[in-house]
């Protein structure tokens, strides 16, 4: 990007900023980076700026770089959820784009500070993850490459299994429920003394670690195991905090890209742009606005139309040309005071997550306009074919929204940290109708029994039957429960 080039970016910045807080927004500031190509994709590799080093982070740059060079799939911009916010543009783009994308990261950040499940995340975890990193290759140092990083491979393939709702109720502290260990006990006469009764067990403890189904398996296993190191420990609540930290981002990512499309399309439609530039932009934003394909969905384009639908149905607007005409008296437009769909949708932006969201908003035109629907793996003629299962609208949304529960995550609870008296462990997968990968499950199981370093037994369901297995650290058995 040439001197001039620049020149005008940081002037169409500060104009895009301007008109993004006439519009209400109220973002972040937000620090923007031209860097070369290889840098947004190691830090979107990372997450994270600076964060430690394993070796799926490199395979996930080799993928996104080969993607890149092969021209099949390009990131144009990385936002970071900081205060002010940090955002890399490509400095190979062309000026246009990179306008259209510092628009973008705008609505971003707007996203990033006013919704609302973004409200307890760490606004300094670029910070926090470089001294992760730091404490991690120390401990490299100290310990081992190899021993950490299979360490590391054990915690970052459960990451996902935290609870993200705060507890209301005081969490009890590990000390009240550890088991306990035999203590001393001094004679109580010189009879007991010539017996040699000198040592007695305290009795067992009879309260149940823990004492309610506990969902946060990272914290469980940081606070109850009993044989980690406090190394061991520390990575744990290391890789714990910063799953957190990305968790709004999973919870709202149809919403938060669907809004930053709108914004930069707003702001963009606000300047001016010679017929030039215009016909570049609406092609630009019409590729990021691309259906997605038959086995998956484009975010952004799913969440740009639904915001999109809100605000026309908000401000009494009749349907779009190819949707069909509302016939319900109680859903036909009605006059709105003049604004009030922009409204709306600053009010959806701040309350909403996707599954709220797609709940409440997905309506029975958009899922026909949209072209969304179910599908299946089906044997015909003796060959495997993906058939369309289910196009009524409701379940398409319901089977939508099922696949966004927990994050796409199984529920696994903790039932008993001292299963049978042992120190083993026990969980329970809460089935939903859908079972669990096998193949994927006793890989896990391994791990869970590196970190516990006891047995671990997980109950299920398959084929309608209740499934326990049991991993004693060399292999994973199956049995009926």
């Amino acid at each position: 990007m040439t001197a001039q080039e620049r020149a005008d970016l940081e002037k169409f910045i500060e104009q895009a900023w301007e008109t993004a807080i006439g519009m209400g927004l109220e973002p972040f500031p937000v620090h923007f980076e031209l860097v070369p190509a290889h840098v947004i994709y190691e830090i979107g590799s990372y997450g994270l700026p600076a964060r430690f080093s394993h070796w799926t982070f490199g395979r996930d740059y080799h993928r996104q770089k080969t993607m890149y060079e092969y021209n099949v799939a390009r990131i144009y911009e990385l936002v970071i959820n900081t205060d002010p916010a940090q955002a890399f543009l490509l400095e190979n783009n062309s000026l246009l784009a990179n306008k259209m994308v510092a628009a973008h990261v705008i609505g971003h950040s707007d996203f990033f500070r006013n919704n609302t499940y973004f409200a307890h995340t760490d606004r300094r975890m670029v910070e926090r993850a470089r001294l992760h990193a730091d404490r991690i290759r120390q401990y490299e140092m100290e310990y081992g490459p190899q021993r950490v990083e299979q360490f590391l491979d054990a915690v970052l393939s459960i990451e996902e299994h935290i609870d993200p709702v705060e507890p209301t109720y005081r969490r009890p502290q590990p000390e009240e429920y550890r088991h306990q260990k035999p203590t001393l006990v001094r004679p109580t006469s010189e009879f007991d003394d010539l017996l040699g009764r000198v040592e007695t067990p305290e009795p067992p403890s009879t309260r149940r670690i823990p004492p309610e189904p506990e969902k946060d398996l990272l914290l469980f296993l940081r606070d109850y195991a009993r044989d980690l190191e406090d190394w061991q420990r520390d990575i744990i609540g290391m890789v714990r905090e910063e799953m957190l930290y990305f968790l709004p981002q999973i919870r709202t990512k149809i919403m938060n890209e669907g809004w930053a499309s709108l914004v930069h399309e707003r702001i963009l439609e606000s300047l001016p742009l010679t017929p030039a530039e215009h016909l570049e932009f609406r092609r630009m934003h019409s590729s990021v606005l691309a259906p997605g394909s038959r086995m998956s969905i484009n975010p952004y384009y799913v969440g740009y139309q639904i915001l999109r639908d809100i605000e026309r149905r908000w401000n009494g607007e009749p349907p779009e040309e190819d949707e069909q005409p509302e016939t319900d008296w109680l859903q036909r437009p009605k006059p709105r005071p003049e604004g009030e769909g922009w409204r709306k949708l600053l009010e959806v932006r701040e309350m909403e997550c996707d599954v709220t969201f797609l709940r409440k908003y997905l309506t029975e035109g958009l899922v026909k306009r949209l072209d969304l629907y179910t599908y299946k793996l089906e044997e015909v003629n003796g060959e495997l074919v993906w058939r369309i299962q289910e196009t009524d609208w409701e379940k398409v949304r319901d089977a939508l929204l099922d696949s966004m529960t927990n994050f796409g995550v199984p529920v696994v609870t903790v039932e008993d940290g001292d299963y049978d008296r042992r120190g083993e462990l026990y969980l329970k997968h809460h089935y939903d109708g859908k079972p669990l990968d096998i193949e994927y499950t006793t890989r896990t199981l391994k791990n869970i029994y590196t970190i516990w370093g006891r047995p671990v037994h997980l109950e299920t369901v398959a084929d309608g039957t209740r499934l326990i297995f049991t991993c004693d650290g060399q292999q994973v058995k199956q049995r009926k429960g």
